[in-house]
């Protein structure tokens, strides 16, 4: 579970400190989730906890003659989407939680859209609900997030190089967090729950890439991003010793076995899902 504090805190500065090397992991999943986005035309976006910005900007230089905001409840990762999108006229960021943004007059966005940020709200139901009576009546509605942990190959082989704990409980896959939107049903019947509607999902297959460098370098920045992101990073901050040191090995032999080239990817899994807020 992954807690909005963690975002306003640890979470939201590792990840705006690590933001070059966390848009590269999309790189390929941005793409096709911009494609989809821009399948329709719009007038004023929303981008639902933004981090550093990089739908944000995409979209602004693709579409000029559109607004954009940027919405995020990390101050850090605001602070970065801001320096990001400075030199850019159509696009604003604020600092807010996207359960309780109110729209600034009647300019409400026609496009709604989320890089992997949706998934985190304690009571998504009701933040689907007020974004859609935020948003546009003939509103669209698109995001991705991942697919279940065991679709997901990079959480499988993470997962096996960490330290069993044997008082460890099953965690609740729909509690906020990376992967509480991996079930095709759930999320259909929540967003219908919300008033959304012709909700679709498109399963999407790509390279994560972690790790790029010449003469080895690449698996050393696959080990040290996963030091610094995701569910790995939170165990190895939690061991010493000769513990972590194995871990670290077990890390490195994971990018070798994942390395071709210069370059360190694992595969992912994620839905790209689309809604309308009316019929």
């Amino acid at each position: 579970m992954t807690t909005a504090n963690e975002w306003q805190d640890r979470v939201g500065e590792s990840w705006a400190r690590e933001w070059q090397r966390t848009d590269r992991s999309f790189r390929e999943l941005t793409g096709q989730l911009l494609d989809t986005v821009q399948a329709e035309p719009y007038r004023s976006a929303l981008d639902i906890g933004c981090g550093a910005g990089e739908l944000t900007v995409s979209l602004a230089k693709a579409n000029p003659s559109a607004a954009h905001l940027g919405l995020d409840i990390s101050e850090d990762l605001a602070a970065a989407a801001r320096e990001r999108t400075a030199a850019l006229p159509n696009a604003t960021i604020q600092l807010g939680d996207a359960a309780s943004w109110n729209c600034d007059g009647n300019d409400r966005p026609d496009l709604l859209v989320s890089r992997h940020g949706v998934m985190f709200f304690p009571d998504p139901t009701s933040a689907f609900a007020h974004l859609r009576k935020q948003a546009d009546p003939q509103a669209h509605l698109t995001f991705s997030c991942f697919r279940q942990p065991s679709e997901n190959v990079w959480v499988r082989e993470l997962a096996s190089l960490m330290p069993k704990s044997p008082e460890a409980q099953a965690p609740d896959p729909r509690a906020p967090g990376p992967f509480a939107f991996g079930e095709k049903d759930y999320v259909a019947d929540l967003l219908g729950k919300a008033g959304w509607r012709n909700i679709d999902f498109i399963p999407v297959d790509y390279a994560m890439v972690v790790g790029e460098g010449e003469d080895g370098d690449a698996v050393a920045d696959a080990t040290s991003y996963f030091r610094a992101i995701g569910p790995a990073a939170r165990v190895i901050s939690e061991l010493d010793g000769a513990a972590r040191e194995e871990v670290l090995q077990r890390l490195f032999g994971m990018g070798e076995r994942h390395r071709t080239g210069n370059t360190v990817s694992l595969p992912a899994a994620c839905w790209i899902v689309t809604a309308t807020a009316s019929d």
